[in-house]
């Protein structure tokens, strides 16, 4: 019988579900950045610069981000670790990953940061590999996220922290009212203004509510056999930092 996964409010095989969000961000990887300002006025700069400074990155770490995107915390990382250090950022979709490496480039990261294109349920790197790995804003789209975090487990050295930066539950029945109205009725239609497709950010509006809320995915974590998982909630909850530990 075929795996059926969520693919935002409907239920897909899991091949499809890949297939499917590889053209969503290969369609958003033009205005990805433009539209992040957009979407959150700004404030995804501030949470990823919250969760770069508590991942435990130091002076000669080895980090390693997940599906990085644009490379905005491969940046962050490789300021944190240092001439000493090294990070890789990862990377499934070829649209998102040529889109980082050349903003890296730009930004002088080259001697810093290497790009990889990998899936994050099955990391191409030896078991222990890094003192840090993080992922923002992209463990949602992961086809089966308790493969993705046993993985990032497994690169893990004993005593490195994995830091995962998500959206989430708002904490109030208020917040999360207003945030439910902002989310359905402005961010696909801002989609459509600016980057001419509706579909992918209804898509990922969507992605954002099946996503699970604090609670479950700290229970997520510890079933991959993270240890001493705990969050943080920014902006009432919208969005959660979660950490937790290899052993």
């Amino acid at each position: 019988m075929t795996e059926a996964v969520d693919f935002g409010y409907q239920q897909v095989g899991a091949a499809e579900k890949t297939a499917r969000v590889g053209r969503v961000f290969a369609s958003v990887a033009p205005r990805y950045d433009l539209m992040n300002d957009l979407m959150s006025a700004g404030l995804h700069r501030l949470w990823k610069r919250y969760a770069v400074r508590v991942c435990g990155a130091r002076p000669g770490s080895r980090a390693l981000d997940v599906a990085c995107g644009t490379g905005d915390l491969c940046a962050l990382l490789a300021r944190a670790v240092g001439g000493e250090g090294g990070v890789i950022g990862t990377d499934i979709n070829p649209a998102m990953l040529e889109r980082g490496r050349d903003r890296l480039l730009d930004e002088g990261w080259f001697d810093r940061v290497q790009c990889v294109q990998a899936d994050a349920e099955s990391l191409p790197f030896a078991e222990h590999s890094f003192d840090v790995v993080t992922i923002a804003f992209g463990l949602r789209n992961v086809t089966r996220k308790d493969r993705a975090l046993a993985s990032m487990r497994r690169v893990l050295r004993p005593g490195g922290c994995l830091t995962v930066l998500e959206v989430s539950r708002p904490v109030s029945a208020g917040l999360r009212e207003l945030y439910d109205a902002y989310s359905f009725r402005v961010l696909p239609a801002l989609g459509e203004l600016i980057a001419g497709d509706r579909g992918s950010y209804q898509y990922l509006v969507e992605s954002i509510r099946r996503h699970p809320d604090q609670r479950a995915l700290a229970a997520m974590m510890e079933a991959a056999g993270f240890s001493r998982v705990g969050w943080n909630n920014l902006s009432g909850g919208i969005v959660a930092v979660h950490r937790g530990w290899r052993l």
